[in-house]
């Protein structure tokens, strides 16, 4: 929307893989606000669908809910020079133990615009043939790795079971793109 310039920027806090910030602003009628915002590199995640018409989703435990939560694999852009979709192909192996033959773009959004910058992009792996993991963080070398109908998956979504919205997003635009 026209009008609005950013005027500076303060750093509050710096995480491991974010930054976050206090915004000053000033809108089109020339009043100056502030907003408090989380500057993130990215994600990507990945839809793993077999020929078998099963999706494989990671069961990992998520320290800002303190739950373990099943969702596909994903993972941060953090490895420069890297384009997001061999981020997507990385991080598939590293948590999944999965190489795809096909790798297609579904989705990118944005998780929480109101607070954040980060986008996720969501691909479909299809092709697919088992490879070594690699995982990295303490979540990872603790999740387990299940395999479920797509159909299951997508009537987890509906009575609640799957909360993850890229989840949700790339099981969803998957089986619209089966149709």
């Amino acid at each position: 929307m026209a009008g609005f310039t950013k005027v500076g920027e303060e750093e509050l806090a710096r995480g491991h893989v974010f930054r976050v910030v206090r915004s000053r602003f000033s809108g089109p009628d020339g009043d100056e606000f502030e907003r408090t915002i989380v500057h993130h590199p990215g994600a990507v995640a990945v839809v793993p669908l077999h020929d078998d018409g099963t999706v494989t989703l990671v069961r990992q435990y998520r320290v800002a809910l303190e739950e373990e939560l099943l969702e596909i694999p994903a993972g941060t852009c953090d490895v420069d020079g890297e384009d997001h979709q061999g981020t997507a192909e990385r991080e598939l192996a590293e948590e999944a133990g999965l190489a795809a033959g096909r790798v297609e773009h579904l989705a990118t959004f944005h998780n929480a615009p109101g607070m954040s910058d980060e986008r996720i992009i969501v691909f479909l792996a299809r092709d697919l043939r088992e490879v070594p993991h690699d995982r990295q963080s303490a979540e990872e070398h603790a999740m387990t790795v299940e395999r479920i109908p797509l159909d299951e998956a997508l009537a987890m979504v509906v009575d609640g079971r799957l909360t993850d919205a890229k989840t949700i997003i790339g099981l969803t635009l998957t089986e619209q793109r089966l149709r």
